[in-house]
């Protein structure tokens, strides 16, 4: 029988578990919903730890894997220190970083991933890893400097998905990664448009609260004077005002909703607002895109769309009008996280790519 690999990927309502066998065919794939009638007594992600490895190990026990078969376990990986991408196995540093929410001033479910799959491994003789987490930084000096010095440019991007589809089009165009430029713009509930050189991410917006195009959530740049006033106006707390720009603006703050087929159906019912608002979304990816263009000295070799929203084809269309005058626009519109992650394992084990280690 193949050696087994795990694939732990915890989200905010739900975790998500998949099984491979070393060669990438796949045994199953799930996404175990959670109620929030379950999560109500955890008052932090991290406390959700033993509930979320109790249901991990009773799927397993019901699908009758032997764990003694599992010898890989991979974890999505969380807000742990910036990193170069690629495959890092799993040390005590990373857990503790991992588990110290200053680091960032926030938490996130996916930081249990790394911290089951440790746990697990050491438990069963397997070994744990995670493979391009959301801290990726790979920008260039030039690209981290904001215009005031208190603040650097930081880098929160889909990391995982975008170097996936870039090592998809590596193979499908029979290139190494380190010989194409790529612009890769993912397209979901927040939006990363990356400038990939050479198979470094050099220059990206942030994708939670920084630079770039507002998303379906997301507030994206801002005109900084207006929102000093809106900080100072005494109607919001700090946390009121984050959660607005990260969770209520964008498609959702303007129309109501963060669901692209609901506007494009509003639009073709004649809403000219809605129209109007996903139009802008498109023409500010579109200028990121142009911007991101630069960064690789105008020589991207392809532009790749994907994410859920590049299954509109009312966003592409919008997007590749303005941008195909600068390199062919492809859509990859699947963005399948397990694969990835058991992807970059493989590449460990079969030698294609060298474990990194987490400092």
């Amino acid at each position: 029988m193949p050696d087994k690999i795990l694939v732990i990927n915890p989200g905010s309502t739900s975790t998500k578990l998949a099984l491979f066998d070393t060669g990438g065919s796949m045994v199953f794939d799930l996404c175990l919903e959670h109620s929030p009638q379950e999560l109500a007594g955890f008052k932090k992600a991290k406390d959700q730890h033993s509930f979320r490895k109790k249901i991990i190990l009773d799927t397993l026990a019901e699908k009758n894997i032997a764990l003694s078969g599992i010898k890989y376990i991979v974890g999505r990986g969380g807000l742990m220190k910036p990193v170069e991408s690629g495959t890092y196995r799993v040390n005590e540093k990373m857990i503790e970083d991992l588990e110290n929410e200053s680091l960032w001033g926030k938490e996130h479910a996916s930081n249990l991933g790394c911290i089951i799959a440790r746990e697990l491994a050491q438990e069963i003789n397997a070994e744990a890893f995670t493979v391009d987490p959301v801290t990726v930084n790979e920008l260039e000096p030039v690209a981290k400097i904001s215009g005031v010095p208190e603040i650097e440019r930081k880098c929160l991007v889909h990391a995982l998905n975008i170097r996936a589809v870039a090592l998809k089009y590596c193979t499908a165009a029979k290139k190494r990664i380190e010989d194409v430029n790529l612009v890769v713009v993912h397209l979901g509930g927040g939006i990363s448009v990356c400038a990939f050189k050479r198979g470094k991410m050099v220059d990206v917006n942030n994708a939670l609260l920084g630079m770039g195009p507002f998303s379906p959530q997301r507030a994206g740049a801002l005109p900084i004077g207006d929102l000093v006033e809106m900080s100072f106006s005494g109607k919001y707390t700090k946390g009121e005002l984050l959660k607005k720009l990260s969770r209520s603006s964008g498609l959702t703050g303007y129309l109501g909703t963060d669901k692209v087929p609901e506007i494009v159906e509003r639009i073709n019912k004649g809403d000219k607002q809605a129209e109007l608002v996903l139009d802008a979304l498109a023409y500010q990816v579109s200028k990121e895109i142009g911007a991101m263009s630069t960064a690789l000295e105008g020589k991207p070799d392809a532009i790749i769309l994907t994410g859920g929203m590049s299954q509109s084809g009312y966003v592409v269309e919008r997007i590749k009008k303005r941008v195909s005058f600068i390199a062919e626009v492809l859509v990859s519109p699947s963005q399948d996280e397990m694969k990835a992650l058991c992807d970059g394992v493989i590449r460990v084990i079969t030698g294609k790519e060298k474990e990194k280690t987490y400092e």
